[in-house]
């Protein structure tokens, strides 16, 4: 078996635009030598005139840094893979500034940390957004207005009235739009010079990895688990180094996740939550302003990439609090037995992320003989059949609206209150969405509870098809 070397995105257009190439050699030394001769052009971005790795150039064999061994004098053997890590994501010798860019950047081009090859290094960096709601607003406006020459924006969804308070990029007038069409037109006006591509795909475990590969840095701006650990998988495989950040409710953290020089995010999180453990923001809410003190985070920490200047956040985790309004930082550790990094990984491929979260591949739990419709559930209160309607939300939610005669138990408090509750009784349990309800129908039922069922899409599909007047949240 031969050693592999891979090849990063800004060296590729050196090397034909190979992504990996298969070599023979005994040490980096030699393997390196090969490379050159094959890819001539290689040679003065690896090596100084006088023969040396260049200081800005790091070498990794498998996960380790080359330089706490034996430099590149470090012996290697079949199956080893040489990854090679330049201290800028990034960059182009013929990026050019025309006079209005000078302009527009001028109090970048006045900071010595940034400075003329700063602002080309921003112009010629490639970077993906994962997301273009809380999070990727102020990341895709700030991104684009810092100079990023090349920004990718993947989702699929559509503006919600709801989505107002947190995703700045969006108006009123804009609900019902796709949200990349919305951002295209928005992140053009804010800088005509940044090329903004948009994917308007679910991200999946079969287009990630050939859409990561064309971009120099993914930011993690997602809602959820299986996307979130798909994203860092992905990462990991194309060398990638993913700037992570979440929300929730007065919360948020952000990290740098990058394998070849820290741990990844299943360091951090080795496994997924249960279903429903964790609520997302539709269900416990979120702050309006906190996806902005998030995003202009993880925007911060893509232009110190891009720069190769400040310490990133590889190998810490940041976390703040707003109503304290306090940081605190911890440092992470690589996991050496990290299924997706570690020295023997058994994930070398994508998988079923849905499967993994255990969510079953849908966000409402799919459908089955434990739940019943909106329709279902009006047609019999209509018949004037004698049903409970368990609400399991919190509540502030159930002020906002509820059902009529609805009985409320907050999921936390259900178990110290079954008692109020009958085995005999018809029952239906709601919340907002479906998922909090199907955690109650799954307790009640283990404790002897046969006639329950879930109200599928809960309060929210209530309002979208039955009370139309309801409001919705």
């Amino acid at each position: 078996m031969p050693i592999k070397l891979l090849i990063p995105t800004p060296l590729r257009p050196y090397a034909d635009n190979e992504e990996s190439i298969d070599l023979s050699g005994n040490t980096i030394e030699e393997v390196l030598t090969n490379l050159v001769n094959k890819y001539e052009k290689l040679k003065k971005h690896l090596f100084s005139e006088e023969g040396t790795l260049r200081n800005f150039v790091n070498i990794y064999l498998n996960e380790d840094d080359i330089r706490y061994i034996n430099g590149i004098k470090t012996e290697v053997k079949d199956g080893d893979v040489i990854t090679i890590v330049p201290s800028v994501a990034g960059g182009s010798e013929d990026v050019q500034l025309a006079n209005p860019e000078i302009l527009r950047y001028s109090r970048h081009l006045i900071m010595p940390e940034v400075g003329m090859e700063g602002q080309k290094r921003l112009k010629s960096s490639s970077v993906l957004l994962i997301g273009s709601g809380g999070l990727g607003s102020p990341l895709g406006i700030y991104l684009s207005a810092a100079g990023i020459g090349r920004l990718g924006l993947v989702d699929f969804d559509v503006v919600d009235f709801s989505n107002l308070h947190r995703q700045i990029i969006y108006t009123e007038k804009d609900v019902g739009r796709k949200k990349l069409e919305v951002a295209h037109e928005r992140l053009t006006e804010i800088n005509p010079n940044v090329q903004v591509e948009t994917h308007p795909i679910r991200l999946t475990s079969d287009n990630a990895l050939d859409l990561f590969r064309k971009y120099d840095i993914i930011v993690d701006g997602t809602d959820n688990f299986p996307t979130r650990y798909l994203v860092n998988d992905a990462c990991v495989l194309t060398s990638k180094p993913n700037v992570y950040g979440s929300i929730f409710r007065f919360e948020g953290q952000v990290s740098v996740f990058d394998a070849s020089k820290g741990p990844c995010y299943r360091c951090l999180y080795p496994e997924p939550p249960d279903p429903g453990l964790v609520p997302s923001c539709a269900e416990g809410g979120v702050l309006g302003v906190l996806p902005g003190v998030i995003g202009c985070m993880q925007a911060v920490e893509v232009i110190k990439l891009v720069l190769g200047k400040g310490d990133p956040l590889i190998g810490r985790l940041l976390l703040f609090d707003a109503l304290k309004m306090q940081f605190r930082q911890f440092n992470l550790r690589k996991d050496p037995n990290c299924p997706v990094c570690g020295k023997s990984p058994t994930v070398k491929h994508l998988i079923d992320y849905e499967e993994f979260c255990g969510v079953g591949g849908s966000n409402q739990e799919g459908s089955n003989s434990t739940e019943t419709t909106v329709e279902e559930l009006k047609s019999r209160l209509d018949k004037k059949e004698d049903i409970v309607i368990l609400d399991v939300r919190e509540p502030v939610e159930y002020e906002i609206c509820n059902i009529t005669d609805s009985t409320l138990i907050p999921l936390g408090q259900l178990a110290d209150r079954v008692n109020e509750l009958s085995t005999s009784d018809e029952i239906v349990a709601l919340c907002h969405m479906g998922t909090r309800s199907a955690q109650a129908v799954q307790f009640l039922s283990g404790l002897g509870f046969k006639k329950i069922k879930n109200l599928r899409g809960g309060i929210n599909a209530w309002a979208s098809s039955i009370d139309k007047d309801m409001p919705k949240y």
